[in-house]
């Protein structure tokens, strides 16, 4: 089974309003998009752009310093009226948290599960370097999720 993805390129309504190339911007997922068309709309936004700096980051998967491109980099007015830099990476909810071993170990779920543990790392590795990064530089870092994008609600386990 192969998975689609929404992925394409952004047209820009608020061209005043973004950093970067505005003839390359590329929306890798439906949620990218989403968030692309929030930023572009909304009048708390001041400034935005996507993957637009590098931060580097130590891999601890194999031992490189290697850069991480953060999904969007925004200026906004909160709505005490004071501007915030915020970073902020699109990512699925279950890619925030630590795979679980499989119940059944097989070829397949083995390889599954090791690349869901690299992935994981991965992105923890990337993340603490830009929380530092943030931190550093008087921002926010923020992980968007299915939830907080509202394309998913937060439900009671049933």
């Amino acid at each position: 089974m192969t998975l689609q993805y929404t992925q394409g390129k952004y047209k820009l309504i608020n061209e005043s309003k973004y950093i970067g190339d505005k003839s390359n911007i590329v929306f890798r997922s439906s949620w990218e998009l989403k968030m692309m068309n929030w930023c572009d709309k909304n009048a708390s936004v001041l400034k935005w752009g996507s993957e637009i700096h590098p931060i580097p980051y130590y891999s601890s998967i194999d031992n490189k310093v290697r850069r991480y491109f953060p999904d969007f980099w925004l200026l906004i007015r909160n709505t005490e009226g004071i501007e915030q830099k915020i970073i902020i990476e699109v990512k699925p909810y279950k890619e925030t948290l630590p795979p679980t071993s499989p119940k059944k170990i097989t070829k397949k779920s083995q390889a599954k599960y090791i690349n869901e543990r690299i992935t994981y790392e991965r992105n923890q590795d990337k993340w603490k370097a830009a929380r530092e990064f943030a931190i550093k530089h008087n921002m926010q870092f923020k992980i968007m999720t299915e939830y907080e994008l509202g394309i998913k609600k937060r439900g009671k386990s049933t």
